[in-house]
């Protein structure tokens, strides 16, 4: 019982990592020392998608799984829980570089709009 619910805290401490890695930007524009923690997930979530790495909270999750008597799942978090939500076909490279790309553009938006605020004005 207690790896169950491990493996589903564990899932939803990925979620929130994808949901930081997408939209944690907007909090960086408010907080500005959010860069630190920020800037490297958002390195890990483009290189995932562009290089197709496999991140290790989908192992620890079916090692939980595994010692909670339940099944595991091949692949990885969003080809097992967020795709089959947004498109029933499967997930494909093409389709994974395009998620890494939005992520990349998403952020290059954010951290421009950052550094044109952070820029000193003329002075009088």
């Amino acid at each position: 019982m207690l790896y169950r619910i491990a493996a589903d805290g564990l899932v939803l401490f990925h979620l929130l990592f994808i949901l930081v890695v997408l939209f944690g930007g907007l909090l960086v524009l408010k907080w500005r020392q959010l860069a630190v923690l920020h800037l490297p997930a958002v390195a890990w979530g483009i290189s995932v998608e562009v290089f197709h790495l496999f991140c290790p909270l989908t192992e620890w999750e079916n090692r939980m799984r595994d010692a909670a008597g339940q099944t595991g799942y091949a692949g990885g978090f969003v080809e097992h829980y967020i795709w089959p939500a947004i498109y029933p076909a499967g997930l494909t490279p093409t389709i994974q570089l395009g998620l890494g790309a939005v992520v990349l553009v998403l952020n290059l938006g954010i951290y421009l709009r950052l550094l044109l605020k952070m820029r000193p004005g003329p002075r009088r």
